[in-house]
């Protein structure tokens, strides 16, 4: 087994530190792992021995001698007819459609390589375990993606809400994390300082923090509890859909892990909201049955995106139309 997919294989045995080298090494592969051990864990921000320990937790006797593998194992890849056969079928003729569907394909399918199973679990764990809290931002872009996130993570648990600036008009939102709560914080390139600055604030009030990032890895890592890395390379700018499949995936777990309390706070928030649909005409009266969006305990109230309002409930609903 390549030693890359052998440290992605193996993350939920590490230690808390070794996990920071892993991450390092794979965010950066291989290249990292040719650094010198002193400027590895430089990078992960942890220490010598750890990166020794790591190397000999997966059966080197050396860190020369895990560089000398993995030198190897670049060496037989470049020169493999299988990958160079693939360079000529990509540079091969195709509609721009027809090659753009492809690459998100191989986008959505690198999740299975990018983000370990293990922190996966993790995530999901601790956003189904009862947080008294759960706040989720996000960066210029991926600020959309948080938002669909919390809408449909506030339809299975309570207390969810989207802090459009933690540090700014939404810092009382954020205060409330506390020991118990919940930081979701996604923060891709070009990372953003206020990602890292929230997820410092939110560890020193004692939440778990999920960071969501790409692979070259946010610098809020520093504060992670639990890392899922996304693979965005897209051409002219990264591609979300790895993202939102990530997200759906999540949302996925944490409805399973909350079994029937999640069903009946699903229950709870239908019952709650009336959303006019097209064409339906509820009463005898021709008014509409629609009495918008109700908070249901204490879920994401209305925050500013450019001129108007976006509700995270309006959004999760929408999302559902059929």
């Amino acid at each position: 087994m390549p030693i890359n997919d052998e440290i992605f294989a193996r993350m939920d045995e590490l230690s808390p530190a070794e996990r920071k080298v892993a991450r390092a090494l794979l965010a950066s592969w291989p290249a990292a792992g040719l650094e010198s051990a002193a400027s590895l864990a430089r990078t992960a921000g942890t220490s010598t021995p750890t990166v020794l320990r790591l190397a000999s937790r997966l059966g080197f006797g050396s860190y020369p001698e895990f560089q000398t593998r993995i030198r190897d194992e670049i060496a037989d890849h470049m020169n493999s007819p299988l990958r160079r056969s693939q360079a000529g079928i990509a540079q091969g003729d195709g509609s721009t459609l027809g090659r753009a569907i492809a690459d998100r394909i191989a986008l959505v399918g690198s999740l299975a390589s990018s983000v370990p199973p293990s922190e996966f679990d993790r995530a999901v764990a601790v956003l189904a375990d009862r947080p008294k809290h759960v706040a989720l931002l996000g960066g210029y872009f991926s600020r959309y993606f948080a938002m669909v996130l919390a809408g449909q993570l506030d339809q299975i648990l309570p207390n969810v809400d989207f802090v459009g600036e933690p540090l700014g008009h939404d810092v009382g939102t954020f205060l409330r994390l506390g020991r118990g709560g919940v930081a979701v914080i996604m923060d891709f390139r070009r990372h953003e300082l206020v990602a890292q600055q929230a997820a410092a604030a939110a560890k020193r009030q004692g939440a778990t923090v999920v960071l969501i990032t790409d692979t070259s890895l946010s610098p809020v890592v520093e504060h992670a509890d639990v890392v899922l890395p996304v693979m965005v390379d897209g051409i002219p700018f990264d591609s979300m859909a790895p993202l939102l499949v990530l997200i759906e995936a999540l949302v996925e777990g944490v409805l399973r892990a909350t079994g029937e309390r999640g069903l009946e706070r699903m229950r709870q928030w239908e019952d709650s909201v009336r959303i006019t649909r097209a064409g339906r005409p509820a009463h005898a009266d021709g008014a509409p049955d629609d009495t918008g969006p109700r908070e249901v305990g204490g879920g994401t109230g209305p925050r500013e995106v450019g001129a108007g309002t976006v509700d995270a409930h309006t959004l999760a609903a929408a999302g559902s139309e059929s």
